[in-house]
């Protein structure tokens, strides 16, 4: 997967043109297209994820334009996205509410309103079911950090998320668990003790 946008914020896409033009640049250089300035050469990445942070206009017609790309493909091309867990804040709500979306990962960390404890999952709760019941996406994914140093706050243990966490979430809707970092999670060994329960 090809992730856009990140962090920082200096970028943004000026208008629906420069969104479509953004991805037929994105189609031709990294997905099926064609391009003499390929960065991997022959291979074909999987798809797009919008990890975008800052702004919002415009990301809606950058998905229409990928997703008729991949619409003329015989190969499975992805849209995918990672918001931020507080609903009516998110700055990928335009697009996402496309229904073009196969996955979203939403990040349940950093953002203490709606992040999971055990003894009050009540924000927790309510973010899950606002985002399964009014964005029409293929799956929905937990994002968790790996352990308490991938992010600043939101860490879950693994007991935690097996026995309290995971029986909240579980529906037709729920696609599993995204963790952040992989550094992180070579280092606590987190996603070993979680994976046969994801």
């Amino acid at each position: 997967m090809l992730s856009i946008g990140g962090g920082t914020k200096t970028y943004s896409l000026s208008s629906p043109d420069d969104a479509r033009q953004v991805a037929d640049y994105i189609w031709d250089n990294f997905l099926g297209g064609k391009s003499k300035s390929r960065p991997f050469g022959d291979a074909i990445l999987d798809g797009v994820d919008f990890d975008i942070e800052s702004g919002e206009l415009h990301y809606a017609a950058l998905a229409y334009k990928l997703h008729d790309h991949y619409a003329g493909s015989s190969k499975k091309f992805y849209l995918t996205a990672a918001p931020q867990c507080p609903f009516q804040n998110n700055l990928l709500h335009g697009a996402l509410t496309t229904g073009l979306f196969d996955h979203v990962w939403i990040k349940f960390y950093t953002n203490p309103q709606c992040e999971f404890t055990p003894k009050d999952p009540t924000g927790f709760k309510s973010a899950w079911n606002q985002w399964t019941t009014s964005i029409n996406a293929g799956k929905f994914f937990v994002g968790l950090p790996s352990s308490h140093a991938a992010a600043r706050t939101g860490f879950v243990s693994s007991h935690a998320l097996i026995n309290h966490l995971l029986p909240i979430v579980r529906s037709p809707k729920y696609g599993g668990v995204m963790l952040w970092d992989r550094y992180h999670d070579l280092q606590s060994r987190y996603s070993g003790k979680i994976s046969g329960s994801v």
